[in-house]
């Protein structure tokens, strides 16, 4: 390219950090100009002549590879800017007075955030107490915090009609159903009728954190979703690259991808390692890796023993390992497979999540640095809208682990900062592997940064993004 031709966009005196490969340690790197066309870098100099349709000067500031997320939902978080939030209720008077402000959506009161063990234990017969009788006829479902559970009031129950006899649908010793249902978030979607959430103010605040690319976890897509997240791509209201695990390889269009098959393990029913393995050796036969879904300890196991009947191809994830006892670490390393965890519960509930678990199991939650010590590929995100969605609420709980309350929960799987960092740099396809550059020829995913990484790093200012570049196009400019 001629230095007098004109690029799409040039970003001058920014500080490319050293990333080392394996997520290791930042260095302050060294200072140049890039300029971007068509969707990608096209040059990477000092003091470059070329011009720019748009140009902005980055006073030395570090700019990075664009954020991807390894693992969130993204019709999930977006919808909980239509649900009351019910996060900071500790008593049931509060959770009810908040359900009966609730605004009904499509004739629904949808509510998230609930935490059983702060407030107790939710069936129809009390959320049907909490509504009233002056609101008795408003259909209400409450996701527990886990994201696992809804809990639906009796006028909900009528309004969704029969449900299917399985363990997802919790009944009392008489077979009434008690309102409690499992993992039945497409079926209640479904028949709900819900509106489509806002993606594109999702896509906003993505931007704004300088995420250019999300990886959805959500298990077993069905086609609506699919088209849902394939139109918000073509109309720009969702600018980020997207990456699905729940979907069938046929039915992805072109603006999206395709990665391992979510397998979603219900730790109230939990399939035999003979099923389990018969559906990993399926997934495999058709060339495609699986991620699988592990909370407990007995899920864990349960994968592991899996994996080992049904063996290893690259790509293999497992999702979570919220808990995992040393003696697993063994087992773990030889499955080969890539861990995608969630430090970012820590910052957003680990004092619950402490109360919830033994005293031995606390050093062993959300971790990270036994993990990678052990010789297993490992990298954080979000689970967005489950924990935090900021990247840099992640990065700070994996680097201090501390709670809400400043209580440390499990120091020895603290890590770096910067190497909390580099999992958000890492392309969708290896989460856990190589640090993406910005060289020549690579996508223009890009993040500007206020300031230096350093200060970043260390959580000045809370959200220290400035720039957000996808595909050569400034999706958010902060000024």
């Amino acid at each position: 390219m001629r230095s007098a031709d004109r690029v799409d966009l040039v970003l001058r005196d920014v500080a490319l950090p050293h990333l080392e490969d394996g997520h290791g340690g930042a260095g302050a790197g060294y200072r140049v100009d890039v300029a971007v066309h068509d969707g990608r870098v096209v040059a990477v100099e000092a003091s470059l002549s070329l011009r720019g349709v748009c140009e902005y000067d980055g006073h030395g500031a570090a700019l990075l590879p664009g954020l991807h997320d390894h693992h969130l939902h993204l019709l999930a978080t977006a919808a909980v800017a239509g649900s009351v939030d019910c996060s900071d209720a500790t008593t049931l008077d509060e959770l009810g007075a908040r359900l009966r402000a609730g605004t009904p959506r499509a004739g629904w009161v949808r509510a998230v955030g609930h935490h059983e063990a702060r407030v107790g234990r939710l069936t129809r017969d009390l959320l049907d107490a909490l509504m009233g009788p002056e609101r008795a006829t408003t259909p209400v479902r409450v996701r527990d915090h886990s994201g696992a559970l809804w809990v639906l009031n009796s006028a909900a129950l009528a309004a969704l009609g029969p449900l299917p006899d399985t363990p997802d649908v919790e009944r009392d010793g008489s077979g009434r159903v008690s309102g409690r249902l499992w993992r039945l978030d497409h079926e209640l979607g479904a028949r709900v009728g819900r509106t489509a959430p806002d993606l594109a103010a999702l896509g906003a605040e993505l931007a704004r954190l300088g995420i250019t690319g999300v990886t959805d976890a959500t298990p077993d897509l069905p086609r609506a979703t699919v088209d849902l997240l394939d139109g918000a791509r073509r109309t720009g209201a969702l600018p980020q690259r997207v990456h699905l695990l729940g979907a069938a390889t046929a039915a992805v269009p072109e603006t999206l991808t395709v990665g391992p098959a979510k397998i979603h393990l219900r730790d109230h029913d939990l399939p035999t390692v003979d099923e389990l393995a018969a559906r990993v050796t399926a997934h495999h036969r058709t060339g495609r890796p699986v991620a699988v879904h592990c909370l407990g300890v007995e899920a864990l196991v349960l994968t592991l023993a899996a994996l080992e009947d049904a063996g290893h191809v690259p790509g293999d994830r497992i999702e979570h390992a919220s808990v995992v006892p040393p003696a697993l670490l063994p087992r773990l390393r030889a499955t080969r497979v890539q861990v995608v965890t969630q430090p970012g519960f820590l910052s957003a509930r680990g004092d619950d999540l402490v109360r919830d678990v033994g005293a031995a199991e606390q050093a062993w939650l959300w971790p990270w640095a036994g993990l990678r010590a052990a010789g297993i590929p490992v990298c954080g995100a979000s689970d967005a809208p489950h924990g935090p969605l900021s990247p840099w609420q992640v990065i700070a709980a994996a680097a201090d682990r501390r709670t809400p309350s400043g209580r440390v929960v499990g120091a020895g799987e603290r890590v770096p900062a910067s190497l909390a960092l580099g999992g958000y740099l890492t392309h969708p396809e290896a989460p856990a592997g190589s640090v993406r550059r910005i060289v020549p020829g690579a996508p223009a995913d890009l993040v500007l940064l206020h300031g230096p990484l350093e200060a970043a790093l260390a959580g000045v200012p809370a959200n220290p993004v400035r720039l957000t570049v996808v595909a050569g196009r400034v999706v958010h400019d902060a000024g």
